[in-house]
């Protein structure tokens, strides 16, 4: 008989919600972290009197009290957790500023935003709201195919847009390149650029803000990972921190276990990893990884990391001049030449700028503000760094991203009071990903749903894969994932 009915390999955002999923319907599950906190990126730290948060921007998909299939009423009751979390609304999507060109918010509502762009570039009201239909209609398709409609039954539209680079569509509907650049912000957020990004990435996620509001946490990811950890655990789970897993264990090509650093051989029928592709297979023990696997994983590219400036400043948003808890600032509308500086020591061409006391989510004291500055990075030229060099580099490049915040709030070098700087290789020590990855592999069009079906198939039996890796990035698509491959899991007992 094995020790448990599952193991959950690692506590991130997929990691924990499987696990929560799984011991809430009967299971017995051990829950293994090699970290001393759940979370993953979901965590906070503390630096003086501030605590900063790691990786939550916005969180997308909760929606208003009582709306449909939003995660405060879905995933959140069901892990009995909404009312143990107080949610914080952001009543913008963003500021989007190129400086002396473009300074425009969106309200986080279909017709604000509509009106928005209007005031701002008169002329352009029904080419907005052409888009926005567009979108809508991409987002209900896709999610339809998504859950298994015949694609006989699927609207033309998916087929015709969906794939189209994003690019092409604000192209065709607007010739101001300052709108596209700022209905395009969110590229970043899936880090591919609008030459590249499918159009049915960026629908689905300005869908899910605009429909379902921006949302933060009071507490930060931490308290919401907590909340999570201890559904688990008042259910009944097991979990074990500092607890990093050598291999995973087979027998006659089926997964049974695992063995952690120790040596310690623990048994499941079921097996659940949180941790990368390459990481996971690369665990397997007694058997070869599959060919089919080979096969997929080749084809496939390790994904953007980040580099992150967290700084405690000693004044208030509004003496700061922050008005929206995120703003996107660029340099230009070059967003190839933005995506291709990644992979250099350029000066930062793009940050995401977010305040985290605009709507405070309680991180920092009375009359002070945690305020985090982040552009995208590939790890390999920071592999590259000589370890002597490692501290110069790092701050050296944390000034030009201070450089671009400074457009847009003057002065804000003086207020600083504590600050911190993560690079890719930061991410790599503390998520255990390859290239310190934070949306798994590169989501460029081959990716996703369409192509891949690593969540549906490992070619493993026993083994089930939870996270960015096997799907998309970012925090409401991961913690829904967790939840998706447990119950799969679990019908499959019942079948």
């Amino acid at each position: 008989m094995s020790d448990y009915d599952a193991i959950v390999v690692g506590a991130g955002n997929a990691g924990l919600t499987a696990a929560a999923t799984l011991q809430r319907a009967g299971a017995r599950t051990l829950l293994l972290e090699r970290h001393n906190v759940p979370g993953g990126c979901g965590t906070s730290f503390r630096r003086g009197r501030f605590e900063f948060e790691v990786a939550l921007h916005q969180l997308s998909g909760v929606g208003v009290e009582g709306q449909p299939i939003s995660l405060r009423e879905g995933l959140f009751q069901q892990l009995g957790i909404t009312d143990k979390l107080e949610f914080v609304q952001e009543h913008d999507l963003y500021r989007a500023v190129i400086p002396g060109r473009l300074d425009l918010t969106l309200p986080a509502d279909w017709d604000g935003a509509i009106e928005a762009i209007e005031a701002e570039f008169p002329g352009n009201r029904d080419r907005a709201a052409r888009f926005f239909e567009l979108l809508k209609q991409v987002t209900f398709w896709q999610i339809a195919a998504m859950r298994g409609m015949p694609v006989e039954q699927i609207d033309p539209v998916l087929f015709t847009h969906g794939l189209r680079p994003l690019k092409d569509v604000l192209d065709e509907y607007f010739d101001d390149d300052r709108i596209k650049t700022a209905l395009g912000m969110y590229w970043t957020y899936l880090g591919q650029p609008p030459s590249k990004l499918r159009f049915q990435d960026l629908a689905l996620t300005l869908f899910a803000y605009f429909e379902f509001k921006p949302w933060h946490v009071r507490g930060g990811s931490q308290a919401m990972s907590t909340a999570i950890l201890d559904s688990f655990l008042q259910a009944g789970g097991e979990v074990r921190f500092n607890c990093g897993v050598e291999a995973i264990l087979t027998t006659a090509g089926r997964a049974f276990g695992v063995r952690l650093e120790d040596g310690t051989e623990v048994t499941a029928a079921d097996v659940v990893s949180n941790a990368s592709l390459p990481t996971t297979y690369g665990m397997l023990d007694g058997i070869d990884v599959p060919q089919a696997v080979r096969n997929d994983l080749s084809t496939r590219r390790i994904g953007v990391s980040g580099f992150v400036l967290h700084m405690g400043l000693d004044a208030t948003p509004a003496e700061l001049g922050f008005t929206t808890s995120t703003t996107f600032v660029n340099r230009d509308s070059d967003d190839d030449r933005t995506y291709n500086s990644w992979r250099s020591f350029e000066p930062a061409r793009g940050i995401c700028v977010s305040s985290y006391d605009v709507a405070p989510i309680g991180f920092a004291p009375s009359g002070a503000t945690h305020v985090s500055l982040m552009t995208l990075h590939y790890a390999d030229i920071w592999k590259n760094v000589e370890p002597s060099e490692y501290a110069r580099t790092k701050f050296a490049y944390a000034e030009t991203l201070l450089d671009l915040c400074e457009t847009i709030t003057p002065g804000i070098r003086d207020a600083i009071e504590e600050v911190d700087v993560a690079t890719p290789l930061t991410m790599m020590r503390y998520l255990g990903h390859p290239g310190g990855a934070i949306y798994g592999y590169d989501q460029d069009a081959t990716e996703g749903w369409l192509f891949r079906d690593s969540e549906r198939r490992t070619h493993v039996p026993g083994l089930h894969l939870a996270g960015s890796w096997a799907g998309i990035g970012g925090f409401q698509p991961t913690l829904e994932a967790g939840a998706r491959v447990a119950r799969r899991l679990l019908r499959t007992k019942t079948a």
